[in-house]
């Protein structure tokens, strides 16, 4: 099979575009449709309306999300065909049905409820309408399972068997938990939670700030901030679990991310802050390294070492760029989180949460971080498997349809202006809604009158809402 180098290097910068602005979107709509789940939930126990009237803002934001969360993902399941059909032939037969089954039992819950969540206002009874919320919010962590179960496959197949060049799934408990697949999955599920709490966090103060609906705002601050500083931490140690899954299955992969380039002698690793990898001459320029502290972080001993990038094959090497410098920018964002949150905790604690201080200037910056440490762990995860799709399977370059480079640079070029335009209008109305903010409504049952909360509390007289604000 003839294949043009330079149009496959372009089809892997079109994946990486597509992907990366798909990405961007789960990692808010599945934070967001716990927290809408959480919002409605409390909103029937204390029957307190801001709650609702709270949920009722986020899924107008979660609707436009989602929508174009699906579009952009729709582009990627065509690109298989078009421009990787041989990994389409070598390895469908497992990572197919495993796309599959999150279209199966993920995207069709998600799809099913979400018109109940998004038009259901007023029209259906509230428990409906709370249990159509919790099952979106089930598909949407449903979708990420299956997704990182299929991703982790291919970093490092497992339960499958290769006749003549193909794969076939021999035993589907091991495919899909695959060995990197446990620490993964709960290491991308939390980064989306924690981007959502750093959205709702970052409005809350922009609120304050502007002085304009106080009550929501100090509920998102004090419920993204109570969320934070618990999965802040945690996240640390996901990270954590995960590298050492990266140590014992993808050790060319984890000595990129720490830019080590000579591991066959004994001896204490240091960590490596900052250098500037100079592949050509196999070594760091500029380093900045702490003593000791790779070995303890990574081999949880004083003296540990672990393989090099010297010890691989050049043709086997991970490219060192995206893997050392996105871990850096994925790890910083998160000590950033710890110490906001940290911080927002304690002016909490003091009373002070509701005061506009620099506390509360920050916070309103802190909107872009999650999707920032996402992207650069996604960098990380897909570009330090290279040079493989699935790995001791299919090498990249083999995996590529014959395209001309003119035909993939083209598509390139369209995707990149029409996932511009679509981006930007997306953020334009998204801002709209929040510059709108929560609009004060009371909630009405199917029945006229105001609903009743579970606890059985009563609520103020209100007019209905006739329309649908989606």
């Amino acid at each position: 099979m003839d294949v043009d180098m330079d149009a496959v290097m372009l089809a892997r910068i079109q994946f990486a575009f597509t992907v990366s602005f798909h990405i961007i979107f789960p990692s808010l709509t599945i934070g967001l449709a716990a927290w809408i789940a959480t919002l409605l939930v409390m909103w029937r126990r204390t029957g307190r309306e801001h709650y609702y009237n709270l949920a009722r803002f986020w899924t107008r934001i979660f609707a436009v999300s989602f929508a174009m969360g699906v579009v952009s993902g729709i582009v990627l399941s065509y690109q298989f065909g078009t421009n990787w059909s041989r990994f389409s032939d070598v390895v469908g037969n497992v990572v197919a049905p495993l796309i599959g089954y999150e279209v199966l039992t993920a995207f069709f819950l998600e799809a099913t409820f979400l018109g109940i969540m998004l038009f259901g206002w007023n029209r259906l009874p509230p428990w409906l309408h709370v249990t159509a919320a919790i099952c979106v919010a089930v598909g949407t962590t449903l979708s990420a399972f299956w997704i990182l179960s299929a991703n982790s496959w291919m970093q490092f197949p497992a339960g499958h068997v290769v006749r003549d060049g193909i794969a076939y799934p021999d035993d589907w408990l091991k495919i899909i938990f695959s060995p990197t697949f446990h620490w993964r999955f709960l290491h991308m599920l939390t980064a989306a939670y924690l981007t959502t709490c750093f959205v709702v966090i970052a409005v809350g103060a922009r609120y304050l700030i502007a002085g304009k609906h106080r009550e929501h705002a100090l509920t998102m601050l004090r419920m993204g901030l109570g969320m934070a500083m618990v999965l802040a931490p945690l996240q640390a140690f996901f990270g954590d679990s995960s590298g050492q899954s990266v140590r014992v299955h993808q050790p060319a992969k984890l000595a990129a991310i720490e830019g080590h380039w000579d591991g066959d002698e004994p001896g204490p690793v240091p960590l490596i802050l900052f250098a500037i990898p100079n592949e050509k001459e196999e070594r760091n320029d500029f380093q900045i390294a702490v003593p000791y502290l790779g070995s303890i972080i990574l081999t949880h001993s004083l003296d540990g070492t672990f393989p090099g990038l010297k010890q691989f094959a050049p043709e086997d090497r991970p490219p060192v760029w995206g893997p050392f410098f996105g871990f850096r920018v994925m790890v910083g964002i998160g000590v950033l989180m710890i110490l906001v949150a940290w911080w927002g905790g304690y002016l909490w604690r003091r009373g002070r949460l509701g005061e506009v201080t620099l506390f509360t200037r920050v916070a309103a910056l802190m909107w872009p971080t999650g999707f920032i440490a996402v992207l650069a762990g996604w960098l990380v995860t897909e570009n330090g498997r290279q040079p493989w799709v699935a790995t001791g399977i299919l090498r990249t370059a083999d995996a590529a349809s014959p395209v001309s480079y003119t035909a993939v640079l083209t598509t390139l070029i369209l995707f990149v202006v029409v996932y511009s335009v679509v981006f930007s209008f997306g953020i334009y109305y998204i801002n709209r809604l929040i510059n709108r903010g929560p609009v004060d409504a009371p909630p009405v049952g199917a029945t006229g009158l105001p609903s009743r909360p579970i606890t059985g509390m009563g609520r103020r007289p209100g007019s209905e809402i006739a329309e649908v604000e989606v």
